[in-house]
């Protein structure tokens, strides 16, 4: 097939990038905004025969229809995706995340072509620290950011080009990733460059908030799954039954590195943080026949700490102006 991947230069899209040429013949067309967290350097060494780049916003209708009237199939995970910047300037959450799936829809719609969107468990809103549920593909939509707000808008027009004019569109919503690739900015990647470069990891509030964390190599896999064997007009929750809290992820990143658990500091916590995330993936396993090869949050959490120890010249010239900004926040 030919893919086109939106946002494919960014941390999630670009892991399924190298997922999807190594694992498969695809040919694939990158088309990235290059923003701050996009970078082609997380593009590097992959073949020139079977991998186009393009430079562009996913809100340019015509640019974006030339595309996807050359591809086969669209796997869309374009999109502004930090909760923080969403609470300083929502303005590019709603511009990129509900303008630009729009632009996509009708671009597809126009074409009859496959279409994949990347979502997440954010969405959802939070659950209680102490509640045994997690989220399902039948949780009702309780989004608390602009970002989540604008992610659960996007995943709404995808349900509605689907019924009202039969798009071939499937959604997942993934828990949170972690991996190659990630930008500092970023909860895991920001304390293991800090440690890296002798300094403090940085825990907002009390640490108790729990995530959900998957690899990003498990999301790709999972995504290429239900690409290929989806039902078209479901939705996928992909997680990897990795629930940690923050403090227990910020403790086995300094043990990992050989530093005592407790040498982090608290910082004040963000507005609106939500408590907990947990994803039941049941029907993705049971459905698709997928399950993640990072079962054990420790080994990948370690294979990741290695890449950033190993890839100093990715990220080194984020790192500066990164902690910059939080410094700034107070954070």
């Amino acid at each position: 097939m030919n893919l086109l991947v939106t946002g494919g230069a960014g941390f999630i899209g670009s892991n399924f990038v190298h997922h999807v040429i190594e694992h498969t013949d695809h040919r694939v067309t990158v088309l990235d905004k290059l923003t701050y967290a996009g970078n082609r350097a997380s593009l590097a060494g992959l073949p020139d025969a079977r991998l186009t780049f393009v430079q562009g916003d996913i809100c340019d209708a015509p640019l974006v229809d030339e595309l996807v009237a050359a591809a086969d199939a669209v796997v869309h995970y374009a999109a502004e995706s930090h909760n923080d910047n969403s609470l300083d300037d929502p303005r590019p959450f709603v511009d990129t995340n509900i303008i630009g799936t729009f632009t996509l829809l009708e671009a597809v719609r126009r074409h009859g072509t496959r279409f994949h969107h990347i979502s997440t468990d954010e969405v959802y809103g939070d659950l209680e620290l102490d509640d045994p549920a997690r989220f399902t593909e039948s949780t009702p939509y309780n989004p608390s950011s602009p970002y989540s707000s604008t992610k659960a808008g996007s995943d709404l027009l995808v349900r509605a080009w689907v019924r009202s004019f039969g798009v071939a569109a499937t959604i997942s919503n993934c828990s949170n990733n972690y991996g190659p690739y990630q930008h500092v900015e970023k909860f895991i990647p920001r304390q293991i460059t800090n440690v890296l470069r002798g300094e403090r990891p940085k825990l907002y509030g009390s640490g108790e908030n729990v995530r959900d964390w998957i690899h990003a190599d498990d999301h790709s896999a999972a995504v290429l799954t239900i690409l290929e064997k989806g039902r078209i007009g479901e939705t996928y929750l992909i997680g990897a039954d990795g629930e940690k809290s923050n403090k227990e992820v910020v403790e086995l990143i300094l043990t990992t590195l050989g530093q005592p658990a407790d040498a982090y500091d608290h910082v004040t916590d963000r507005p609106g943080h939500d408590l907990r995330y947990a994803i039941d993936s049941s029907k993705l396993r049971t459905e698709l026949g997928w399950a993640p090869r990072y079962s054990d949050f420790a080994a990948g959490l370690a294979a990741t700490i290695d890449w950033y120890r190993d890839h100093d010249a990715w990220w080194a010239p984020q790192k500066d102006a990164t902690e910059a900004r939080y410094r700034a926040q107070g954070q």
